[in-house]
């Protein structure tokens, strides 16, 4: 299959995807886009297995659109071989000015990047070692992923009352991926720098997947323990959960769920009073911004000049908003 037929399905994907979820109660693209009117960029994309994904995947053809570039994007699975080779294609081809690279695994950053050659890589959304980025060359564009997890534990603590102690369920994304492993360490942090003794009693990877969280909390359930919560690293999984304390005879108003992403089903399932709350993790942002950051770089520029760039010109954040019941109506 050739590269513009490997786009042609990509964006039929999306849009079927996107129509199916609903996604993206809370984008809102508030930076400006900047012209790249002749210039081409290639995508490397993850196959699109959940809501925010498609979200994602929607935000660059929609970002593409906007700036004026051409934009290939070829999904590459979940094989890291694939992806490799993937951006080694396409440096060699010498028809693109810049690459966008949403990582498989987060600890492949170098990989990408030798076989990147001399084009910059803007990471997206799966954020590598700072070892691995470089100023204006090799730059991440996504949300600071302790703030996700640092909004899920404050606010799930002050709902039950800020008690001294806690026991806790962590439902985990998937391994090697950054927001998985940022979020659940930013709820660890909330509560040891609040003196919290919180009692994980389970944590597991769910893979960002509604049954796959339902069938992690069926093998929690034979140990027959205690908890006051579940911290969910994505929407998806946290409506898993939702289910299974229905299908369980739990309340949600007792035992409280939290979410990432503040997905159309996350904030319809909050103002139904399923789960809690959830923290809008802005897609069309972290997309356009990949897509100006590939511009400026692709034209030998300097990411100063965009909007949430870091001083040290190796990272762009998108922030996070914590969403619940009292603001929910406004992502609807």
């Amino acid at each position: 299959m050739s590269r513009n037929m490997k786009k042609l399905l990509v964006i039929f994907m999306t849009a079927i995807s996107i129509m199916a979820s609903l996604v993206g109660c809370g984008s809102s693209s508030s930076s400006g886009s900047v012209s790249g009117s002749g210039m081409k960029i290639f995508c490397s994309f993850p196959d699109i297995d959940d809501s925010f994904r498609a979200a994602l995947a929607a935000g660059l053809e929609t970002a593409a659109s906007s700036t004026g570039v051409t934009m290939d994007i070829e999904m590459c699975g979940s094989e890291i071989d694939a992806q490799v080779k993937a951006i080694e294609e396409a440096a060699n081809s010498g028809e693109y000015d810049a690459i966008i690279c949403r990582l498989i695994d987060s600890s492949t950053a170098l990989q990408m990047e030798v076989a990147a050659g001399d084009l910059p890589i803007i990471f997206l959304n799966n954020e590598p070692d700072e070892d691995y980025l470089e100023a204006d060359k090799y730059v991440y564009v996504g949300s600071y992923e302790q703030d996700a997890g640092t909004y899920q534990a404050q606010y799930l603590w002050e709902a039950l009352g800020s008690p001294s102690s806690l026991d806790i369920i962590i439902l985990e994304g998937e391994q090697g991926h950054s927001g998985a492993i940022g979020r659940t360490n930013a709820v660890k942090y909330f509560f040891r720098d609040n003196d919290v003794d919180a009692n994980i009693v389970f944590m597991d990877y769910a893979n960002w997947s509604d049954s796959e969280a339902y069938e992690k909390l069926e093998v929690f359930k034979m140990t027959n323990q205690n908890f006051d919560c579940i911290f969910c690293n994505n929407d998806t999984m946290a409506l898993g959960a939702v289910q299974w304390l229905n299908d369980n005879g739990y309340s949600t108003s007792d035992k409280l769920v939290a979410g990432v992403d503040a997905t159309s089903d996350g904030c319809q399932s909050i103002q139904n009073g399923g789960m809690y709350m959830t923290v809008l993790q802005d897609a069309d942002n972290q997309a356009l911004q990949s897509v100006n950051a590939a511009i400026v770089l692709g034209k030998g520029n300097s990411i100063s000049e965009l909007e949430g760039a870091t001083d040290d010109l190796m990272y762009i954040w998108v922030e996070y908003v914590p969403v619940d019941s009292s603001n929910v109506s406004s992502y609807l």
